[in-house]
């Protein structure tokens, strides 16, 4: 009785590994080291992009691979359908680096800071990652991504 279970046991691990289940961010969504929104943040995952399950449940966060990195991501923001006609963020990508809808600020030193931008990948001087998926450039820490969701990463 003991192996027949422990075979039905294996049966049923192995078909739930079987098949490989993806579903789709609805927005930037944050890649969390553990199941709620007090874990940190591991990466921010763009709005549209596929994550693989890591596990199937009926829970609120669930276990997801992303980019080489397994974190949880909370379930509502995940969607069985690729999003159709994805609005594009506020600046414009092109291949890895953002047009020029730079944007400046002064900071309190009276330096000249590029704003908050959207990049594909980290881009040079970048000094933290916002939470809504933007680089900032600040050169202090106080008020850092402060419209932005707060800060995700520094770097």
């Amino acid at each position: 009785m003991k192996k027949y279970l422990l075979h039905l046991i294996l049966f049923v691990c192995s078909l739930t590994t079987f098949g490989q289940s993806y579903k789709y961010a609805s927005a930037n969504l944050n890649l969390r080291s553990g199941p709620d929104s007090f874990y940190p943040v591991l990466a921010i995952i763009p709005a549209g992009t596929s994550v693989e399950m890591a596990e199937n449940c009926d829970c609120s966060w669930i276990k997801v691979h992303y980019q080489g990195n397994i974190g949880f991501v909370s379930l509502k923001y995940l969607t069985n359908q690729p999003l159709v006609n994805k609005q594009a963020p506020t600046t414009s990508k092109v291949r890895g680096k953002v047009s020029s809808n730079k944007k400046y600020y002064t900071n309190s030193s009276g330096e000249r800071v590029q704003s908050p931008t959207y990049y594909h990948s980290l881009p040079i001087g970048a000094t933290a990652l916002c939470r809504d998926g933007t680089y900032s450039f600040s050169r202090s820490r106080r008020g850092t991504c402060s419209h932005h969701g707060g800060v995700a990463k520094w770097l």
